[in-house]
């Protein structure tokens, strides 16, 4: 199962509601990996402002607000 990562900060409403409109859509595809940018320099300095933000690896799909369109295009290429 493949591993996307989700930047985001505490306290961040946006992340939270990106965040539950996420997860129904890779239920069973994919895991998350929360990764709290103000715990990292490098997090922090890629993706401060621009938090929320999932990735695969280097592959950055969407930031706020959620774009299915692209989460669905990424899922579908690892369901083959």
């Amino acid at each position: 199962m493949v591993v996307l990562q989700y930047y985001t900060r505490r306290g961040c409403h946006l992340c939270e509601v990106m965040l539950e409109e996420l997860l129904p859509l890779i239920r069973e595809k994919a895991e998350i990996e929360l990764c709290d940018v103000d715990t990292d320099p490098e997090w922090l300095q890629e993706y401060d402002i621009r938090v929320p933000v999932v990735a695969a690896g280097r592959q950055e799909i969407s930031s706020y607000p959620l774009d299915y369109a692209a989460v669905g295009r990424f899922l579908s290429v690892i369901d083959e």
